[in-house]
């Protein structure tokens, strides 16, 4: 028997115009919603980064990932607990109000700077971005159905895209040509964050967060690793995702590492790291549009999944030979950008054959603590290499865990290759 879909109504969105739900406006609106969620957070990123190389230098990053692993670990109990007794859109309210007072907070910390202040920074813009990004996609997976997710989403998806590349952009234009400097971006991420608040709660007076509830998903995380366990074709699928995460950090450290030498100036390495943002939503956007329909239809999912190992692992080698800004740069686009492009689209087309409920409960555990899990194994692995051992290796060396890594995880494609083809 097929779920029963029920809609449900929260208070806040039950005034307004119900046939706004069928028609293309609400993705519009979602659409501007998520560009504007990772534009404030592509002026925060850039800042947090350049504020916390300033104050601590690049080598301190790998704790401040572990501390930001840890505390995120344990906000995110707390933070669904608060979804449980709130409804989504007054938790987005609430939430934007209370980062947007942060947000000012932190800028009068700055004005006397030290280097806690660029730590706890640091985390928070983590926390934020985890969040606001959370909360979008929760509230607009219970707005779609499952046929108009599979319509929609990838529309949706481009708007954080083009947030990405308007929000870099932005902040480097406002570094260069105004008297505007690195902290008076947080300001701007708190205007665009109230921005946010109206144009939720516009959206919800209009009718456009009408909840539509599946019964037949489970609503609590439970047996997530068990899951895993039992089903080799999620064990796989979870292996490939959590090397991605593993080798997240290694490359983000050598990549900032890189930065640190070439750019000693607060304002000039801001204005670059914003600058290579907008161009890294760039090439996700020219990926996503022009390169990944033509690979999935000519070559199909596992050639997808392989873009990212094999661009990494040549980049990577890249490094190595010339640890240069340059290649660094390369290496970050080949992970992120990519990641951002054909890799998350192949990856939820490998899901497409699994059971909905054998789904939630794999990417419960994978988004709860694995992502967390491998980032600090792949924190530990930069401290124990550049920093602990007796005889610590330079960042360049760095690059043969990253090309280790790559091989691993394309052995791993070709493994769930053979259970792919089962369900084609």
């Amino acid at each position: 028997m097929q779920p029963v879909e029920i809609k449900k109504v929260p208070e806040e969105c039950a005034a307004g115009e119900p046939n706004l739900r069928t028609l293309q406006v609400r993705p519009c609106f979602l659409f501007l919603n998520f560009l504007l969620i990772i534009m404030a957070l592509y002026q925060l990123k850039p800042a947090s980064r350049s504020l916390f190389i300033q104050f601590l230098g690049a080598d301190s990053l790998p704790y401040v990932w572990i501390g930001s692993a840890v505390v995120m670990g344990a906000l995110i109990f707390w933070y669904h607990r608060l979804v449980g007794c709130y409804s989504r859109v007054r938790v987005v309210f609430g939430s934007c109000l209370l980062f947007g007072a942060l947000l000012v907070l932190f800028r009068l910390l700055f004005r006397h700077p030290h280097p806690a202040t660029a730590t706890a920074f640091y985390i928070f813009v983590d926390i934020l971005g985890v969040v606001l990004v959370e909360q979008f996609w929760s509230l607009t997976n219970s707005i779609y159905s499952t046929r108009e997710g599979k319509a929609w989403y990838g529309f949706i998806g481009t708007g954080g895209l083009l947030g990405g590349v308007i929000g870099g952009g932005a902040a480097a234009l406002i570094l260069n040509f105004t008297p505007l400097q690195t902290p008076d971006l947080l300001l701007v991420a708190a205007g665009i964050i109230l921005f946010i608040l109206l144009l939720t709660w516009v959206m919800g007076r209009l009718g456009i967060y009408r909840e539509v509830v599946n019964r037949g998903h489970p609503t609590r995380f439970k047996g997530g690793w068990r899951t895993l366990q039992q089903n080799r074709y999620l064990l796989l699928i979870a292996g490939i995702l959590l090397l991605a995460q593993l080798v997240d950090p290694i490359v983000e450290y050598q990549f900032l590492k890189t930065v640190e030498v070439q750019f000693a100036e607060l304002e000039a390495r801001t204005t670059f790291l914003s600058a290579f943002f907008g161009v890294l939503g760039m090439v996700s956007i020219a990926v996503n549009l022009a390169i990944t329909p033509l690979v999935h239809r000519y070559f199909g999912v596992i050639v997808g999944l392989l873009a990212q190992p094999l661009a990494l692992g040549a980049c990577s080698l890249g490094f190595f030979a010339h640890p240069t800004l340059l290649f660094g740069a390369a290496a970050k686009i080949s992970d992120r950008g990519l990641s951002y492009s054909i890799n998350r689209a192949s990856k939820e087309l490998l899901y497409v054959p699994i059971d909905s409920v054998l789904i939630y409960q794999a990417k419960a555990w994978i988004d709860m603590f694995g992502y967390r899990l491998f980032k600090i194994f792949g924190s530990f692995v930069i401290l124990i290499f550049t920093q602990w051992l007796p005889f610590p290796v330079g960042v360049p060396q760095l690059s043969w865990f990253t090309f280790g890594i790559c091989l691993l995880w394309i052995l791993l494609i070709a493994a769930i290759r053979r259970e792919y083809l089962k369900f084609a």
